[in-house]
């Protein structure tokens, strides 16, 4: 499952959401989020949501993104 997928799953979870509903909403933060990173961060976001969440090929500059989203969702 990467992370996508996952972060789909705990807004389902934890905002009982359905599906449709929790993927619209995913998308919706996802371009949000875009459009407040830097050029070369926000064009990395959609390979590391579609990996498994070991920085998806992306480097140190991801695992520092993956930190902060997940901050944002109450991880850290």
């Amino acid at each position: 499952m990467n992370v996508r997928e996952q972060l789909i799953q705990v807004i389902m979870s934890k905002a009982n959401l359905s599906q449709e509903q929790a993927e619209s909403a995913i998308s919706a933060g996802i371009e949000f989020i875009k459009t407040k990173l830097p050029e070369p961060l926000a064009s990395q976001v959609d390979n590391f949501l579609g990996g498994d969440g070991d920085n998806a090929g992306g480097g140190s500059m991801l695992g520092g993104l993956g930190g902060m989203l997940g901050g944002l969702f109450g991880r850290n």
